[in-house]
């Protein structure tokens, strides 16, 4: 305690391999707390925590995560603002690696505030109120463990026992430990709480397999010196150090990626490659401390990122009428207009075919004529894919209110780019007039041209001279446009990862949840090869890259949704040739098409805070694909999203006067036509903290909807009849017999095998109804269910397919 008195705190057995510690402090300040187990201090023992006066009228801070964390898991704290007055809540996070935050309000003065480590370290946690510290700010956070991360060596190294005395073969289940002493171990192996054959085993640890961070060597150039966008590299042997964790972290002007790689020799190669000049801290820790020289200071030298940027201002485009001809100009190279097609949707929901016209200079010209007034969508597809940038908006008719917001971007140039060869983008669409900029940062300078169109569009052309991923940001009267700033990555021709070829490729005919894989060819050059798959809704997929042979490596991963992949191969951290690769999963039906969406109700235009406001969102004949709707503005929003006859309904309650963004993506990372919307709400604030944005966002992996027609004949006739058999259902996961509180408890279930019909879930409590039920379709008939709990005691939980029960249900429960 502050006053230096010790008290004791009380410990609790939850009986699930974990204890709770309550402490009730006596005492204003910093606080360190002792937690031992055997007599020993756990990892993070001891902790600091810093006490303050409740309702002081301050901003106050409070949980585990501004005391001590576990690698690669959330950290969470709470910021208590109730008594603190109006103002602004800033936080960071400082420490070995970078961590994601996250803020959730409470609604009731508080908020929970969430960050992901992914390093052991000290973690320094600020927190701001009007740009002050509030009291104990910065806190430390110590962050143990011992599972890996990306910037991590691997796990760490371990005595591994097989299960029997005789050799295993490779792949056979083992235990391994990492030895603290030097002794006899007695090693007890127990199967349903019965001892194995053999067990208890005797292990006898030497000194020599203790972990000893004096005796790991290092050594390389990059320990001492370096270049901006140069791969820097360095040696860690461990071989005669025992048995320890191993981490290591790098400080410096610029984030940099760390990548590992385990020599045949038994030690390990780090490569990184920083991207602005300075110095650099490089700490290395072996069983939890420093290996000799650490922490290393490493000086970078060379030029950093560069930034050209050019401002234009632009005119309003004229009025485009009904019955008159439009025409909309794209730049597009290296593509036949024999495999181009060009619909445009009404705001009614109608599509037409329109006309495609070859220009000069890879030109294009989709030229239509409307009949109605309002918002069209135009879908430009080439082998059936939308060109980058479709679907494109185009009004007919007065063009409203103007802004950042209504301003599109598209094309190869804001996707990848080559060295020494220009990279075209096209932006314009409804923006009014405005100054427009754009800036080009990155290892090298950039030369912009900029080429205004009569139809309302300008095009944008850039050259860079190095490789690396250049930030192109696109403003309108210095606001970003939706999705700026772009990653572009730039390939070098005279690179080594130019030498690389990929094979296996499959462009088309995959399938959801069935495995996928290529080969990467190095054809001689020496590096480190990198993957990174991204799905058509933006999540990062896990992917695995193994070495098949010397000279060949095999890219591997399991694709969760319908529609274009894209895929990252990286060699010493460039990109190789035709990185990022397109590829489509399932067939071109079954991948929605945002075209075909629209979306229509008073919600899009404003509302009064605290009340419901709501819009729809228009699916039918759009196929199926992931809908996502995300709301930006002063205020977290409550928001809902049901299914209707047309489609959706989204309902969202805000409790801030002011502007919010709706955007609205569909089948990827594909605008619908009008979005981002802005909908201007008014009304007294409802919360006490004041930000300008907060974003609250639902995502719905979409079905098939039928027409009204249809949809009508079948209300009109008998229920419709499914063919299927819920005996042919399996259903595993632990959610299925044990739950926990406050969780939520999750199982799968495969329908693949039983036919068409829907699959029904339900939880019944000793007291009060399941808190949430969630059931996710993953493609082909695959579901997740997750559900929770509020109360301990014995549930009944239901699953059919159809009317039918599946195989086990109904399943009991148990919630201790």
């Amino acid at each position: 305690m502050p006053s230096g008195k010790v008290a004791k705190p009380d410990i609790t057995d939850n009986k699930d391999g974990t204890v709770t510690v309550r402490y009730a402090p006596t005492e204003a300040g910093l606080h360190e707390m002792d937690i031992r187990y055997d007599n020993m201090h756990i990892p993070g023992s001891p902790l600091q925590f810093y006490v303050d006066y409740v309702n002081s009228g301050h901003v106050t801070a409070y949980g585990p995560g501004l005391i001590h964390g576990i690698v690669n898991k959330l950290a969470v704290f709470t910021v208590n603002t109730k008594d603190a007055g109006e103002g602004g809540l800033s936080l960071a996070i400082e420490g070995p690696s970078k961590a994601e935050i996250g803020c959730t309000d409470n609604q009731d003065g508080t908020c929970t505030v969430s960050y992901l480590p992914v390093l052991p370290g000290d973690y320094n946690i600020l927190v701001k109120y009007n740009d002050k510290h509030i009291p104990g700010s910065p806190f430390t956070a110590r962050i143990t463990g011992e599972s890996p991360s990306p910037s991590a060596l691997g796990s760490p190294p371990a005595l591994r026992l097989p299960l029997s005395p005789h050799s295993q073969p490779l792949g056979s289940p083992g235990i391994s430990f990492v030895p603290k002493e030097i002794g006899e171990h007695l090693v007890n192996i127990k199967k349903n709480g019965q001892h194995i054959p053999s067990s208890p085993i005797t292990v006898m640890i030497s000194q020599s397999e203790i972990g000893d961070a004096s005796r790991v060597r290092v050594s390389g150039a990059g320990l001492s010196e370096g270049r901006t966008f140069e791969p820097a590299e360095f040696i860690i042997d461990t071989r005669d150090a025992g048995y320890g964790g191993l981490s290591l972290s790098i400080e410096g002007p610029s984030k940099v990626d760390i990548n590992t790689e385990d020599l045949e020799d038994g030690t390990c190669k780090v490569t990184y490659c920083p991207t602005e000049p300075g110095n650099y801290i490089i700490n290395i820790k072996f069983a939890d401390q420093h290996v000799p020289g650490s922490p290393f200071s490493v000086k970078v030298t060379g030029e950093g990122r560069m930034k050209e940027s050019i401002t234009r201002r632009r005119k309003a485009p004229s009025e485009a009428n009904v019955g008159s001809q439009c025409d909309l100009s794209l730049k597009i190279p290296e593509i036949s207009i024999r495999d181009m097609t060009a619909q445009v949707t009404s705001p009614s929901g109608q599509t037409h075919e329109a006309e495609i016209l070859e220009a000069e200079n890879n030109t294009y010209c989709i030229r239509f004529v409307p009949t109605k007034t309002g918002v069209h969508s135009v879908s430009v597809k080439y082998k059936g894919q939308h060109v980058p940038g479709s679907p494109f908006q185009f009004t007919v008719g007065p063009l409203g209110e103007g802004g950042a917001h209504k301003v599109r971007a598209g094309g190869p140039g804001l996707e990848r780019a080559e060295s020494g060869v220009p990279g075209k983008g096209t932006t314009g669409e409804m923006a009014g007039a405005g100054g427009l900029s754009i800036a080009v940062e990155g290892p090298s300078k950039a030369e912009i041209a900029f080429e205004d169109r009569k139809d309302g569009s300008c095009g944008v052309s850039y050259i860079v001279q190095e490789p690396g991923d250049y930030e192109v940001s696109v403003k309108f009267n210095d606001e970003h446009i939706p999705d700026s700033p772009f990653v572009v990555p730039a390939t070098s021709p005279s690179d080594d990862a130019r030498r690389l070829t990929v094979s296996s490729l499959q462009e088309s005919g995959l399938k959801v949840n069935q495995p996928a894989s290529f080969a990467v060819s190095l054809n001689g050059a020496k590096g480190v090869i990198d993957a990174k798959v991204h799905s058509p809704s933006g999540a990062l997929e896990e992917c695995h890259v193994t070495e098949i042979d010397q000279d060949k490596y095999a890219v591997r991963f399991i694709p969760r949704e319908n529609g274009i992949y894209s895929i990252d191969v990286k060699f010493n951290g460039s990109h190789i040739p035709g990185s990022p690769f397109k590829i489509r999963v399932g067939e071109p039906g079954q991948a929605g098409d945002p075209g075909m969406v629209s979306a229509y109700g008073p919600g899009l235009e404003g509302g009064t805070t605290g009340s419901p406001a709501e819009f729809i969102v228009h699916t039918t004949n759009a196929g199926p694909g992931a809908l996502a709707v995300t709301i930006d503005g002063p205020s977290k929003v409550k928001m809902d999203c049901q299914e209707c006859p047309e489609g959706y309904k989204v309902i969202y309650t805000p409790m801030a006067p002011g502007n919010y963004l709706i955007s609205i993506k569909f089948g990827g990372p594909y605008h619908i036509a009008g979005s981002p919307f802005k909908a201007k709400i008014t009304g007294a604030r409802l919360v006490g903290s004041h930000s300008l944005h907060e974003t609250s966002s639902v995502f719905v992996d979409s079905v098939p909807k039928v027409n009204a027609a249809l949809q009508q004949k079948v209300q009109q006739g008998a229920p419709p009849k499914f063919a299927s058999d819920a005996s042919r259902v399996v259903a595993k996961g632990l959610g299925l017999n044990k739950g926990f509180v406050g969780q939520k408890n999750s199982f799968t279930v495969d329908c693949s095998k039983a036919g068409n019909n829907m699959l029904l879930v339900g939880v019944h409590g000793p007291k009060t109804p399941c808190e949430e039920i969630l059931v996710k379709h993953l493609g082909s008939r695959l579901y997740n269910v997750s559900y929770l709990l509020k109360d301990k005691g014995e549930y009944v939980l239901v699953v059919k397919w159809g009317d039918e029960h599946i195989p086990g249900s109904p399943f009991h429960v148990s919630v201790p």
